[in-house]
C-alpha cells in the first residue's frame, strides 16, 4: 500500500503543499494553495483520489494553521500539527551546511519528516481545536487585563483631583458581571460635595438605600467613617457639569472593560472543563477558577512533552547551562526561552501560595529557598519549575487512568 506524505507550510493568505512518498519519491512538486473555498475544495479532492494511506502534516506556527487543519480533518484526513521546533530540528536529506529557506523547500522538509515519523504522528482532533480556542480566549484575556488596567489608573487619576482616595473605601473583588463596589460609589459619589453637603443621617439614609438598590452590605460604621473623611478632604476640580461628564465616562469605560474580563473568565473556565485534563489541574494547589483554565491554555496537550524536562524548557523556567572545557558555572539564571505568557501564568500561582501558604510541595519548597536567604526571582523561578514537573506528572498520570475514546 502507498505511503502519501503531505507537507504544509503554511503562511497568512496560502499554503504550499508537497506530497511525497518513501524513498524521497516527488509525487507533486510544491505548490501553492490561497485559502480560499474554492481552491481547498480542489486540494481536498487531489487528497482523495490518492491511492493508498495519507497524513498531512502542518507547523502549528501562530494561529495560520488552525482553519487549514480544521478544514482538512472535518474532511476525513489524518492530519498532524507539529511544534516548528521539531521540523526545524528534523534534519532528514538536508545539507546542514546549505539550507534553503523557502516555502517549497519547508513544505518539501515537513513531508520527509511526515514519512520519517508516520508511525509517530498524532492526529488533530476536537480538543486540540478546544485548546486551540482556550489559547485564543486566554491572549484576549490579557488584552483586556491591561486594558482594565489603564482604565482603572485612568479613573484613580481623575478621582484625584474630585474624591481623593474614594477607591480604596472597599475592597469587594469583582463580582460576575464585572462592577465593583469602589467604581459603583463613585458612580453616584462622583465628587467628595456628592456626600458632604449633606448631613451626616441624611447621607447614611442615602448610602444605606444605595447599597439596597446595588445589593451591596451596609454599615453604618463605613457610613460614619466615609462621611468623616469627606469633611476633611480638599478636591482640585469644581463640582460641575464638565467634572461630572469626564468621571463618569472614565468609570462607564471602566465597566464595560471589567464586563468583558469576566465574561472571559467565565467562558475560560467553561471551555477549560470540557478538557480531559481539567479535574486534575483543579485539584493542585493555587490553581483556581481563573488561574486554571489560563495554565492549560498556555501549555496545551501535555502529552506532547516527552520528559518533564521538555515542558520547563517549553516554559521557560528551566535552569541555564554555562560551561566549557573544565569550567562549569554552577548557578545559571534560568533560560527563559520559552513562553512569557506562561512563565507570567506560573508567577501568578506561585504568588497565590506564598500569600495562602497551604500544606503543599511546592510552597515548603518555596518556602525553604526564601529561608535560606536565595532572591525572590531565584525561589520564585524553583518554585514554577518544581510546580510544572508535578503538574507533568499527576496530569499524565490522570489521563492514563481515562478510557481511550475512539
Amino acid at each position: 500500500m502507498n505511503m502519501n506524505a503531505i507537507g504544509i507550510d503554511v503562511s497568512k493568505r496560502k499554503s504550499t503543499v508537497a506530497l511525497l512518498r518513501p524513498g524521497g519519491r516527488v509525487v507533486a512538486k510544491p505548490f501553492d494553495i490561497p485559502h480560499l473555498s474554492a481552491d481547498f475544495q480542489s486540494l481536498k479532492k487531489l487528497i482523495k483520489d490518492l491511492d493508498g494511506e495519507t497524513r498531512i502534516v502542518l507547523e502549528c506556527t501562530g494561529r495560520y494553521y488552525e482553519p487549514v487543519a480544521r478544514e482538512l480533518s472535518h474532511a476525513g484526513f489524518f492530519v498532524s500539527a507539529v511544534n516548528p521546533q521539531i521540523i526545524r530540528n528534523f534534519q532528514g536529506q538536508d545539507n546542514p551546511l546549505r539550507r534553503v529557506k523557502t516555502d517549497k523547500a519547508d513544505s518539501v522538509k515537513i513531508a520527509r519528516y511526515t514519512l520519517d515519523s508516520w508511525a509517530n504522528l498524532k492526529q488533530y482532533n476536537l480538543m486540540d481545536e478546544l485548546r486551540s480556542q482556550l489559547k485564543t480566549m486566554n491572549r484576549q484575556f490579557g488584552f483586556y487585563m491591561k486594558h482594565k488596567t489603564a482604565m482603572k489608573n485612568n479613573l484613580i487619576g481623575l478621582i484625584d483631583q474630585t474624591y481623593p482616595g474614594a477607591n480604596t473605601y472597599f475592597d469587594s473583588p469583582a463580582r460576575e458581571d464585572g462592577s465593583q463596589k469602589w467604581v459603583d460609589f463613585l458612580d453616584t459619589y462622583w465628587h467628595v460635595d456628592c456626600v458632604r453637603k449633606m448631613s451626616l443621617p441624611a447621607f447614611t439614609d442615602h448610602y444605606q438605600k444605595w447599597c439596597s438598590r446595588k445589593k451591596y452590605n451596609f454599615s453604618k460604621s463605613k457610613a460614619e467613617e466615609i462621611y468623616g473623611k469627606a469633611k476633611e478632604l480638599i478636591p482640585v476640580l469644581p463640582k460641575d457639569s464638565f467634572t461630572k461628564h469626564i468621571i463618569k465616562q472614565a468609570i462607564g469605560q471602566l465597566h464595560t472593560a471589567s464586563q468583558t474580563v469576566e465574561q472571559l473568565r467565565s467562558l475560560m473556565n467553561e471551555t477549560a472543563s470540557r478538557l480531559p485534563e481539567y479535574p486534575a489541574v483543579m485539584a493542585m494547589k493555587g490553581v483556581g477558577p481563573s488561574l486554571g483554565p489560563q495554565l492549560i491554555a498556555e501549555i496545551g496537550d501535555v502529552t506532547r512533552f516527552t520528559h518533564k524536562g521538555a515542558i520547563t524548557a517549553f516554559a521557560g523556567v528551566d535552569p541555564g547551562v554555562n560551561d566549557s572545557g573544565d569550567y562549569s558555572q554552577k548557578s545559571v539564571h534560568a533560560s527563559k526561552h520559552g513562553s512569557p505568557a506562561l512563565r507570567k501564568t506560573l508567577f501568578q500561582i506561585m504568588d497565590v501560595l506564598i500569600k495562602t501558604k497551604p500544606d503543599d510541595a511546592v510552597y515548603l519548597f518555596m518556602d525553604k529557598k526564601r529561608a535560606q536567604g536565595k532572591p525572590y526571582y531565584v525561589y520564585m523561578i524553583a518554585g514554577a519549575n518544581k510546580f510544572l514537573r508535578i503538574y507533568y506528572g499527576r496530569v499524565k498520570e490522570y489521563l492514563s487512568t481515562l478510557p481511550v475514546s475512539d
